[in-house]
């Protein structure tokens, strides 16, 4: 499957509004200026212009021109910003100077360009924390209805195309949510069956991973799963899971055939829930490192706004397609 060339197709067409916060940022305005040349999305940068198009021309870059850049220091819309701020948290004892004060972060800004239908979503991560870029993001855009936190997904592209979906696996969560409980794993599950049909446009396949397989061993864990599986089917009646079950379970036909007969998806995954993030983090690494697959991810999915989080080893290229990611969430697919 040529996943990229999906990406970046979906992409142009929807051409919807990236707001990228570290706008001085090399690698951010490499990204930017490709995104721009081939119209993969309308870029907004937030900063000060001058400063911008300063790093930008030192680059050689040429069609930062196109993107829409923002001054915090004398944007008109703060004031609907501050007010909205103040509306969504005055329980927390948010002033509208407070707020006014948290727009001159650019973190906290996009966020409330998204919130308030400025952008359609955001990229950023290279230069800040995870925690930082969350933490807006939890207090003002929040989660999508009926689904209460964020996970991370990697798209793994395999050698072997006789796995997944013509070699397409997607991973989760192998980026966020530490030890989830049954409902909460249920809701990675369903979260990244939706990101798998915006993102590579496949029906979603998937299974609920263990150390055992219908039965075979017993033990808190594994338990875990099997609620989270039924939690997950009664959250998505015609989702494809099953669970719970060895990952060779899941995705080899011929062992898949063996240990669970019956079920709809066995040998066939091509979404692989993770049953916390230790194993989802070391599961996706191991792939990518001995495999030889390519991660691409993590794709941030719950949020009720398309928010992508970046890794700081991150390079251009990486946010290019995050950013094309993230276009194609806020085109109504998510």
């Amino acid at each position: 499957m040529d996943l990229k060339k999906r990406i970046l197709e979906n992409a142009k067409k929807h051409f919807k509004r990236i707001v990228l916060p570290e706008s001085t940022e090399e690698r951010n305005l490499k990204a930017a200026d490709r995104l721009l040349a081939e119209q993969i999305a309308q870029v907004i940068l937030i900063g000060n212009s001058s400063e911008i198009k300063t790093a930008s021309s030192k680059l050689g870059l040429t069609n930062i021109e196109k993107a829409v850049i923002v001054d915090p220091s004398n944007y008109n819309r703060l004031g609907v910003y501050a007010d909205s701020m103040v509306e969504l948290r005055k329980h927390k004892g948010l002033t509208r100077e407070k707020a006014l004060e948290l727009l001159k972060d650019p973190l906290y800004l996009a966020t409330l360009m998204i919130k308030c239908g400025d952008a359609d979503g955001e990229v950023t991560g290279a230069i800040h924390a995870t925690g930082d870029v969350l933490r807006p993001a939890f207090q003002f855009v929040k989660t999508l209805p009926g689904i209460s936190i964020v996970s991370g997904a990697f798209f793994m592209l395999l050698k072997d195309n006789s796995l997944g979906e013509d070699g397409l696996l997607v991973f989760a969560d192998c980026a966020v949510h530490p030890d989830p409980d049954e409902r909460q794993l249920a809701e990675i599950a369903v979260s990244t069956a939706r990101t798998t049909k915006a993102i590579a446009g496949i029906e979603p396949r998937v299974a609920m991973l263990s150390f055992s397989t219908k039965g075979s061993a017993e033990h808190d864990m594994v338990t875990k799963v099997v609620n989270a599986t039924k939690i997950a089917k009664e959250m998505e009646p015609n989702l494809l899971i099953d669970g719970e079950m060895q990952v060779d379970a899941a995705i080899i036909e011929s062992i898949g055939k063996k240990k669970c007969p019956d079920s709809p998806i066995a040998g066939r995954a091509n979404v692989l829930i993770f049953p916390d993030l230790q194993a989802g983090n070391i599961g996706y690494k191991l792939v990518q490192r001995i495999a030889g697959a390519e991660a691409i991810g993590p794709v941030l999915q719950g949020m009720a706004a398309p928010i992508n989080d970046l890794s700081r080893g991150c390079t251009a290229e990486d946010i290019f397609y995050l950013a094309a990611i993230t276009a194609s969430q806020a085109a109504g697919l998510y």
